[in-house]
């Protein structure tokens, strides 16, 4: 039975004066994951360690992110981090520094058969 997604949330971090893509990254995951609650879990007698959850990160240098860091902001589930590119750098010439901003979607997908959940149409 293929995983069906059950929630995406997006988010952005930034890291104003380090330029540190995996700061940023973090701060994205951390800013999606304040947007939502996933209530269905204890509402349906889901376990939510049987989630999947799919972090895709968008910087400019996603070979700078370090992905396991990453990862270990979802506290459930197993958890598959993607960097591309994306996201924005701003240069200061005057000081000679990068803000890194960047922007994180997360998917999280779980193994829902078919007709298991009917909603009430009424």
């Amino acid at each position: 039975m293929p995983l069906k997604r059950i929630i995406l949330e997006m988010g952005t971090g930034n890291d104003l004066y380090g330029e540190d893509y995996t700061k940023a990254a973090i701060r994205a995951v951390q800013d999606a994951l304040h947007h939502s609650s996933l209530t269905l879990f204890r509402t349906l007698g889901l376990d939510r360690d049987a989630m999947q959850v799919e972090i895709t990160i968008g910087v400019q240098k996603p070979d700078q992110i370090n992905k396991d860091e990453v990862a270990k902001q979802i506290p459930y589930g197993s958890v598959i981090v993607n960097a591309e590119v994306g996201g924005l750098n701003v240069e200061d010439d005057d000081n000679k520094t990068v803000t890194v901003i960047a922007s994180a979607a997360i998917a999280a997908r779980y193994d829902l058969p078919d007709g298991q959940f009917v909603l009430d149409e009424a």
